[in-house]
């Protein structure tokens, strides 16, 4: 595989961008204060939130995590996960299978 770049930068100003074919799910994500994306799951894969700026509240399974730019949270993605942005805010979340 040769080397891939993206800038998340340059993704989509509000909502869901894929940064790349192919795996591992790597996903760019930009919330306007008070956005919440529904209660959903990724079965048979493993997830890495990174928060790049602002303050998510992510719930994961009802539990609520308060997540501000630099934190990074690993988890299964049998979880239900909801985040929902207290400021606006961008996160990048890969999807890794297994």
């Amino acid at each position: 595989m040769g080397v891939e770049r993206a800038n998340v930068d340059a993704a989509e100003s509000e909502g869901r961008t894929a940064l790349f074919e192919g795996e591992p799910r790597t996903v760019h994500l930009s919330l306007s204060a008070e956005q919440r994306v529904p209660p959903h799951d990724h079965p048979e894969r493993r997830i890495l939130f990174h928060v790049l700026e602002g303050e998510i509240a992510l719930d994961l399974d009802g539990e609520t995590h308060d997540l501000s730019a630099g934190d990074v949270l690993r988890f299964d993605g049998e979880r239900q996960i909801s985040p929902e942005a207290v400021t606006d805010a961008r996160a990048l979340v890969v999807l890794s299978k297994g």
